[in-house]
């Protein structure tokens, strides 16, 4: 599986500094840096956004973030988000039933482990990531009784940035960067091929 263009042949010397700390961050030699030096606006300004999202130091806790951010991959059917957001997905205590729940291979209700936020969390980054967008008033209420207005935004900007590369890399044909084998994204990519 290839993109749907190749990276420049020249990539100025000042985006190979990020795609230098891409790689050293995630132990990958990435496409997506490369193929965005064909427009180096876009390079960095997706670099910036990537470099500013919630990171749960001090926002919302990494367990959190990291399940609205699964969630809005498969959502939006991105291979490539899917794949780069459920690496390591064990680190911060997500588990496979709950990562089985998530790719709807089991219902939700029946996974004891989840907090009411984290439900309510998901739920909303479904939402949001659906066109068009519809958030039922009832799960507004609810995310105003669990979650604070600067949490709300919080969890709004990181299913937008999932969102934001998914259709940026699905816009480009970009395959998954092949971190994951416990999501079956073989699979997983076949089924979106087929839809």
């Amino acid at each position: 599986m290839k993109a749907f263009i190749a990276p420049p042949a020249k990539i100025p010397f000042y985006l190979k500094i990020g795609i230098w700390i891409s790689k050293r961050v995630t132990g990958k030699d990435l496409l997506p840096p490369k193929l965005l030096a064909w427009y180096p606006k876009t390079a960095i300004s997706s670099g910036i956004l990537e470099s500013l999202v919630a990171n749960g130091k001090k926002d919302l806790d990494k367990r959190i973030l990291k399940l609205v951010r699964i969630q809005s991959s498969f959502a939006v059917s991105c291979p490539f988000c899917v794949d780069m957001n459920t690496f390591e997905f064990e680190k911060v205590g997500i588990t496979e039933v709950e990562m089985s729940s998530i790719q709807r291979l089991i219902d939700i209700n029946e996974v004891q482990t989840f907090s009411i936020r984290e439900k309510i969390a998901m739920e909303y980054a479904s939402c949001i990531s659906k066109s068009p967008i519809s958030i039922p008033s009832t799960l507004v209420q609810e995310l105003k009784k669990n979650f604070s207005e600067r949490e709300i935004v919080i969890l709004a900007a990181t299913v937008a940035q999932v969102n934001y590369w998914a259709r940026l890399l699905q816009g480009l044909g970009v395959p998954p960067a092949g971190f994951s084998d416990k999501c079956n994204l073989k699979s997983f990519s076949s089924d979106i091929a087929s839809s």
